[in-house]
């Protein structure tokens, strides 16, 4: 197995931007073997040439050239490679990143013909900076992971979110929280969230708020008043359907945390965002 990583040692980051950890080259060879394993980051795995499968969670998916694959923190991951027809690879290791993923898997493909020459050009010339190493190199393969997130954030319809650089998340806290972001539309309830994460509720309440800077519930409710604003001010659906389909128990339960959170009743928030049109 041909491997060469580049580690970035200097904290290049600022509040609002993720870290580039590192970055790796591989290309298989037949002395290499392969195991699941998990990261506290995210990682993004770009295919130069070659074929095989990768594994995510309990999932096994074909992967050829040009194929990008996203795995959040906290997912057990691993690729196998084609005996016939060799992966090579460059993979980036990211911390304080987070894509919300809004269905039930546990990871983003990219595979259009319409990434490929971007992709193509953004990990080849992060991997390339980092075997250079001229000055501010560094700063060059930051600022460059930045537009790639943006870009891949646009292609793919999926929100990221930047976690402060310090703050790492657990397995148990981030399965939870992606449970959330794909059935907020559900009745869920403390007990349900800490099923899920498979801890006493009171640890995983105390551990999710203080990953998070919000506690669960608290960011469940959050989330649902984010999707009534969309469909407030992009639909003409009624508050009882918004309700509905947000996770709101009533019409009236909607209304008043629309209005603690956003200092005005639903209806008054669309009325205010049509005269702004």
């Amino acid at each position: 197995m041909g491997n060469i990583r580049h580690t970035f040692t200097s904290p290049l980051r600022h509040d609002h931007t993720c870290h580039l950890l590192y970055s790796t080259y591989s290309k298989y060879e037949e002395d290499w073997s392969s195991y699941p394993h998990t990261h506290y980051f995210t990682e993004l795995f770009f295919v130069l040439s070659g074929s095989g499968s990768f594994l995510v969670e309990d999932e096994t998916f074909p992967i050829a050239k040009h194929d990008l694959i996203v795995i959040n923190p906290n997912i057990t991951h691993t690729e196998k490679s084609s005996l016939e027809d060799p992966l090579e690879y460059i993979v980036l290791g990211v911390d304080g990143l987070n894509f919300v993923i809004d269905d039930a898997n546990e990871y983003l493909l990219f595979h259009s013909d319409e990434m490929k020459d971007q992709l193509d050009f953004y990990f080849r010339t992060i991997l390339e900076e980092t075997e250079n190493s001229q000055k501010d190199y560094e700063k060059v393969c930051q600022n460059l992971l930045n537009i790639l997130v943006v870009h891949l954030s646009r292609y793919a319809s999926s929100s990221v979110e930047i976690f402060p650089f310090h703050k790492m998340e657990s397995r148990e806290c981030s399965r939870a929280k992606r449970y959330i972001d794909s059935s907020f539309q559900e009745n869920i309830t403390l007990d349900k969230l800490a099923e899920i994460a498979q801890i006493n509720k009171y640890y995983f309440s105390h551990t999710f708020t203080e990953t998070y800077g919000i506690s669960p519930m608290n960011y469940l409710t959050q989330k649902r008043i984010f999707t009534s604003q969309e469909l407030l001010t992009s639909t003409d659906m009624s508050l009882a359907q918004i309700a509905q389909q947000c996770g709101f128990s009533s019409s009236s339960y909607f209304t008043q945390c629309f209005r603690k959170s956003c200092g005005m009743t639903p209806t008054a928030y669309r009325k205010q965002f049509l005269r702004n049109q």
